[in-house]
């Protein structure tokens, strides 16, 4: 059975990264706090139409829209030296605002919305929202907005619909548009709200990507405080882990330390900005360069460079084991997870398995194996797009949780904690 005792260290992990997705309720915002608390660790913030110069002992990011890439170089660099990469993404499955955003009817205001990604709809009834994430202005500078608790989506009475309880299915369209007011919509403007919290002028705004977060704060809970529940969970505890190593990494590893926080994952991952696009490409190349590499060299690099997908997985659900692999049932507080899939829609292979298990050795953490069971669909990750796009060698891994897409999941208290020291350990190796 896991070890119950949640440790001090764990405890304030756990608050850090509360405060961590109160902070990113947008994968933008999310971008924003990661340069904030890099800002803050010593970390230099660079600009992609400047030149850059990267040198021994630099720490250095730079942000694409809502992703991240932060790195450490060591104090003796070569031209070939390696990259030891730790990714994750930095959006979530959420409602995100159509154009013409304020609607209604019946004397309630309502905001149009669509889908963003895979959420569990159910999951978003009934509970305060948040709208949060960037506004194009007319001049083409951008500001961050995010409203407090503004919108909900309430259900149906179980008066008005007995057998509910039976078969509850959401239309994605005329049941999911959640009310934030009493009124007519010709009275009224939703993206005046957004407005006064990013403080601009409504008449200003020009372009808008704006999301739905959940508006409550992730708390720690249960018996021996042994769970964790907070919205965005997918990606953040994540991200959270990897810009919690960077911050402490040294410069005395044999590489370079890279966290890359990626956007868009949730769909796919196809945008200049996703896994998929050329961002990651494109600044280790540009590292590459200022630290004097050949095509030959940057090759070799490349070769000997690893990258960490670290994303969440299925935790074994006690009312529904039918549903995972019989024999591998990964458990909240066992520690963080390895995730293999035979038709490699996780990149994990025997020789990244190895090093996993030896990074984790090195930071004395426990690793469990996730596996799906075969009769349900595996999703993926940004692991085998990162390998199909730089070739470098790439392990699936990531905590295990439920309500995965819920607006608010659940992970266990001292997973979360030790993801962050095999990232540490990861990046000293």
């Amino acid at each position: 059975m896991p070890d119950t005792t949640i440790t001090p260290a764990a405890l304030t992990h756990a608050d850090d990264l509360a405060d961590f997705v109160a902070a990113s309720p947008s994968s933008f915002h999310a971008a924003a706090e990661v340069a904030r608390r890099l800002t803050d660790a010593g970390f230099t913030a660079l600009d992609e139409l400047a030149a850059w110069q990267v040198v021994p002992g630099a720490k250095q990011f730079v942000v694409r829209d809502g992703a991240v890439l932060a790195w450490v170089v060591p104090s003796g660099p070569g031209a070939s030296t390696p990259f030891h990469i730790f990714g994750a993404h930095s959006d979530s499955p959420a409602f995100k605002l159509k154009p013409k955003p304020t609607t209604g009817r019946l004397g309630w205001l309502q905001a149009g919305v669509e889908i963003y990604g895979g959420p569990l709809l159910n999951s978003w009834l009934d509970r305060e929202l948040r709208l949060a994430g960037r506004l194009v202005l007319d001049d083409g500078t951008e500001a961050l907005a995010a409203t407090g608790p503004l919108l909900r989506l309430p259900q149906l009475a179980i008066h008005l619909d007995r057998e509910a309880n039976d078969h509850l299915a959401l239309h994605k369209q005329t049941q999911t548009q959640p009310v934030w007011g009493l009124g007519e919509a010709a009275s009224a403007d939703l993206l005046a709200e957004l407005a006064t919290s990013a403080g601009v002028d409504a008449s200003r705004i020009r372009g808008y990507d704006i999301v739905t977060a959940d508006a409550a704060r992730g708390a720690v809970f249960g018996r021996n405080d042994v769970f964790f529940a907070s919205g965005r969970l997918d990606d953040l505890a994540s991200v959270h882990a990897g810009l919690v190593a960077l911050a402490d990494a040294g410069l005395d590893a044999p590489h370079i330390a890279m966290l890359a926080v990626f956007d868009h994952e949730e769909v796919g991952s196809a945008t200049r900005s996703g896994a998929a696009g050329p961002f990651l490409a494109e600044v280790i190349e540009r590292i590459q360069l200022a630290l004097g590499a050949d095509r030959e060299q940057q090759l070799r690099a490349l070769a000997a460079s690893w990258c960490v997908s670290s994303d969440v997985g299925h935790a074994v659900h006690p009312n529904y084991p039918d549903k995972h692999d019989p024999v591998v049932q990964p458990l909240l507080g066992r520690g963080p997870i390895l995730k293999i899939n035979a038709n490699q829609r996780y990149a994990t292979d025997a020789a990244g398995a190895a090093a996993w298990h030896g990074w984790c050795a090195a930071a004395s953490v426990t690793s469990q194996e996730f596996v799906s069971n075969n009769a349900v669909p595996c999703g993926s990750t940004i692991g085998p797009i990162t390998a199909t796009r730089l070739g470098i060698r790439t392990v699936d891994v990531g905590i295990p949780i439920l309500s995965m897409h819920s607006a608010r999941e659940l992970a266990g208290t001292a997973d979360l904690a030790a993801l962050a020291r095999v990232a540490g350990a990861f990046f000293a190796a």
